[in-house]
């Protein structure tokens, strides 16, 4: 638990969780609300993904 909530202290962690609240997206279109690279990106799904907030699917 704790670790959740420390992954949730960053802002972009939350901004990513509020907009995949609103339905699904791939990381390419969640990297588009933001000033940062693409693997800057991945790297925050990464975290949310291993603290069990997120899951991701292949298509």
């Amino acid at each position: 638990m704790r670790k959740s909530l420390n992954t949730l202290t960053d802002p972009t962690r939350r901004r990513i969780l509020e907009l995949l609240a609103q339905g699904d997206m791939t990381a390419g279109k969640i990297a588009t609300h933001f000033s940062m690279t693409k693997p800057s990106v991945s790297h925050h799904l990464n975290i949310l993904k291993t603290a069990g907030l997120i899951c991701n699917q292949r298509q």
